[in-house]
């Protein structure tokens, strides 16, 4: 077996200085503030509007995000590569639900695709549905969906059509999601047509367990058309969810083409929960932790069993959950650099975990979220409300940094 340890913080941190590490800090420290996290976007919108900009960019900005734009990340993605860290370039606007916006981002990710195109640096792209659709649209077609039992886009749209003579559809309502569900489903396929024709791998990220149907709809149609002769298209299964095991079995035993997975645990589960309290319907997260890492680590396990038709991405921060990939790969006696599986974990975070299976030649990717400062603020707010509620994950970062500012001392 292999020789590798999560913490080893010379190697985590070689690419940081004293005052990096000392910034980092002081920051994972300020997470632990829910007020400060509530309140981000209204904080940096009045930062902003008095010109101190750069007191965000320098900050919270610097830690996660490659820049506000492709080109500001090329610093990343060199410095990246140089540990032999791959790039994946997440353009994180949120919030902006308009057809101009749609339209913009839309195009965003096809020039990530165009980057990534021969690129051994940027190994992966992707995107949001949420970025080129409405959400209410797709909360809308994922009821659409369950209630017809549609298994294909052909189906759906023979739905969308009986919907017609139901009385208690609006009309008007009716008119408007199928437009946007058009215009929305037309964007996605050209993303997935551009990233195929380009020979670029590439996630279709996760969301709400509301509007999950629709993506997982328009992922599988996807993968079914673009994974012929191998995984281009990735669909995102998040395991705090106490049906996507089953999910993902279902797809593994239905399919004949081939599968690409990228495995997280979850970033909605406050939202999903209180939804379903408030709206009386049984919660989709698991009760506790132990479930969810029960079922992601079944779920890692289920993938590997499955590696003639199945290339999985384990992303995820957790230290168990990556050692049990490597562990699978060891017994499988495959190579580290086998492009069947990557693992992936966030710029600035878990640098323990990525920075040490690179060293030793495993393919690992970093989310290098980017996009102007306003219109990133609320991404990087969920991250930290995600990450600062992840049981010990905040308190793992800064042992780290300090044990590794403690050894530079020695």
């Amino acid at each position: 077996m292999s020789d590798i340890s999560f913490n080893n913080t010379a190697i985590a941190f070689a690419h940081k200085s004293k005052r990096d590490l000392s910034k980092a800090r002081l920051l994972f420290k300020s997470f632990r503030y829910s007020g400060l996290l509530k309140h981000g976007p209204l904080l940096a919108k009045i930062v902003i509007a008095l010109g101190l900009k750069s007191l965000i960019k320098q900050t919270i900005f610097k830690q996660f995000c490659g820049g506000e734009t492709i080109e500001e990340c090329n610093a990343t993605i060199h410095f990246l590569a140089q540990s032999r860290l791959g790039t994946i370039l997440d353009y994180s606007v949120e919030g902006e639900e308009d057809e101009t916006n749609f339209i913009a981002t839309s195009e965003e990710i096809i020039r990530t695709i165009d980057l990534a195109s021969g690129n051994s640096n940027i190994p992966f792209c992707v995107f949001k549905l949420t970025g080129i659709m409405p959400f209410e649209t797709l909360v809308f077609m994922s009821r659409v969906i369950v209630g017809g039992s549609i298994t294909n886009i052909d189906l759906l749209q023979k739905s969308i059509l009986y919907l017609e003579t139901n009385d208690d559809c609006d009309p008007q309502v009716l008119d408007t999601h199928r437009e946007n569900w058009a215009l929305g489903s037309a964007r996605f396929n050209l993303i997935c047509s551009t990233a195929h024709s380009k020979d670029v791998r590439l996630f279709v990220d996760a969301e709400e367990s509301y509007i999950q149907t629709a993506i997982d709809l328009l992922a599988e149609n996807a993968m079914a058309q673009y994974n012929q002769s191998k995984a281009i298209v990735y669909n995102t299964v998040q395991l705090y969810r106490h049906d996507r095991l089953e999910y993902l079995r279902q797809q593994i035993l239905s399919t004949r083409h081939f599968l690409g997975v990228k495995l997280v645990r979850g970033a909605y589960m406050e939202k999903e929960r209180e939804r379903s309290i408030s709206m009386a319907y049984e919660s989709p997260i698991h009760k506790n932790k132990e479930a969810t890492d029960r079922d992601y680590n079944a779920a890692v396990s289920l993938c590997m069993e499955h590696l003639n038709r199945v290339s999985i991405c384990i992303g995820t921060h957790n230290d168990e959950s990556n050692l049990l990939g490597v562990r699978l790969m060891e017994k499988k006696n495959m190579l580290p650099g086998d492009e069947r599986v990557y693992f992936s974990q966030l710029l600035g975070m878990s640098d323990h975990i990525s920075f040490n299976l690179s060293n030793i030649g495993y393919r690992v990717g970093k989310y290098v979220p980017y996009g102007p400062v306003s219109g990133v603020i609320p991404y990087l707010t969920r991250r930290a409300l995600e990450n600062s509620g992840m049981s010990g994950q905040m308190g793992r970062e800064l042992q780290l940094i300090e044990q590794e500012l403690t050894r530079r001392k020695g």
